[in-house]
């Protein structure tokens, strides 16, 4: 298989996980700090870590601006996302609900801590993953909203 004929939103995902892999090897090797998402956004909005303030509006700014740049390089992807408003917006919301309630995200949990053989961040990422079929499941099989 040669890799022109990889589709390339499996390139893509591949380059993001590997970016994100590094991203949080270097902030553990470099900073002694674990790459949480959630963590870092709710330390920068409760200005519980004042001392690492700068360092945390960087990383969210990336966050948001690479894709960003991608998209203008690239152009926007294609996706199936909802054209629904209010489903994203809960959908959203009840993300935002469970990363607190696991004290965690998908690169906190999924990415770092399962690399460090956690059992905590074991148990939590087959959670929210089968949360996440679940409700897929449930939203399109038996609401038929996606």
């Amino acid at each position: 298989m040669s890799l022109s004929s990889i589709p390339a939103d499996w390139i893509f995902g591949l380059a993001g996980g590997l970016v994100i892999g590094l991203s949080a090897a270097v902030l553990l090797l470099g900073n002694a700090r674990i790459l949480g998402a959630s963590g870092i956004l709710g330390s920068v909005v409760e200005g519980s870590e004042p001392d690492t303030t700068t360092e945390r509006l960087w990383f969210l700014g990336a966050l948001v601006g690479a894709p960003a740049i991608a998209v203008v390089i690239f152009g926007a992807p294609q996706t199936h996302v909802s054209g629904n408003l209010p489903l994203l917006v809960i959908a959203g919301l009840m993300v935002g609900l469970g990363t607190r309630l696991a004290n965690g995200c998908t690169s906190g949990h999924g990415v770092c801590g399962m690399s460090r053989f956690s059992t905590r961040s074991i148990v939590s990422t087959l959670v929210y993953l089968a949360a996440g079929f679940a409700v897929m499941a449930v939203a399109r099989h038996i609401l038929g909203v996606l």
